[in-house]
């Protein structure tokens, strides 16, 4: 069966930050993912991983703009500037928090120009960075209206032209599941290009068991498929505290 990881941006949303960590560790999770780490320095996030004994596994990249200008995210033309530095000090974090994987986000554009804009980018980043891990991910359009990467077929050709051995494809069963409509399936034909799995249920990105998605037969599949990562759980829970949407869990670990 997969090893689970918390995602605590969603998981755990109940109670303060730091003291989220503490939790998903004696939920019985070893690793955990947080979306956007910058709101604290990042050696407060450093200890309360050590503290609970926990690996981190992703986060997001780049940092969210609090002053409310343009993200400078990944496929945006003309934003290459504001892409660079925002990745720089997404690596500064990561020399504190040593995340398995950075997620680097498209943000929202169309066109030609955007695809070469993204490549690009990537490509940057990945030199930039040879022993850092990213990984990009498609997100529905329901959710995430006039997103770039809103595709797993656009997200290969992505990867193909980018061609760096250090960026690989993000799976969430939930984005996929209302791109596609069938998570499985996804899984199936992508699964040689995957490097970190998310999980929720479609389509309201509750806990697993919610919904038509078949979460046996999807982990039996990642099984199958020789996928030996992080299954990361980030999803909304339908349940006031995080810990009693859970029960999902037990019955998939051994």
């Amino acid at each position: 069966m997969p090893k689970f990881a918390a995602n605590i941006s969603l998981l755990f949303a109940e109670l303060p930050y730091l003291d989220r960590f503490q939790a998903a560790a004696e939920a019985g999770f070893k690793a955990v993912e947080v979306l956007f780490p910058y709101e604290l320095a990042a050696k407060e996030t450093h200890r309360a991983l050590l503290a609970n004994g926990l690996d981190l596994v992703l986060i997001n990249a780049p940092p969210p703009n609090y002053t409310g200008g343009e993200p400078g995210y990944a496929a945006i033309p003309g934003g290459e500037g504001r892409f660079q530095s925002d990745i720089r000090r997404v690596l500064r974090y990561a020399e504190v928090l040593r995340p398995k994987l950075i997620h680097i986000m498209s943000g929202y554009s169309s066109g030609p120009d955007a695809f070469a804009c993204l490549v690009h980018n990537l490509q940057w980043a990945a030199d930039q960075a040879p022993q850092q891990q990213f990984t990009i991910e498609p997100l529905n359009p329901v959710s995430q209206p006039d997103y770039f990467l809103n595709d797993y077929d656009l997200a290969v050709r992505v990867l193909d032209r980018v061609d760096r051995p250090n960026v690989g494809l993000q799976y969430d069963s939930f984005h996929a599941h209302m791109i596609h409509g069938d998570a499985l399936a996804v899984w199936e034909q992508f699964h040689a290009k995957i490097t970190h799995a998310q999980i929720g249920a479609a389509p309201d990105r509750s806990e697993p068991g919610r919904g038509p998605i078949d979460f046996t037969r999807l982990f039996a599949a990642m099984e199958n498929s020789g996928y030996a990562n992080w299954v990361s759980a980030e999803y909304t829970p339908s349940t006031h505290r995080t810990a009693t949407s859970l029960g999902w869990m037990g019955q998939h670990v051994t």
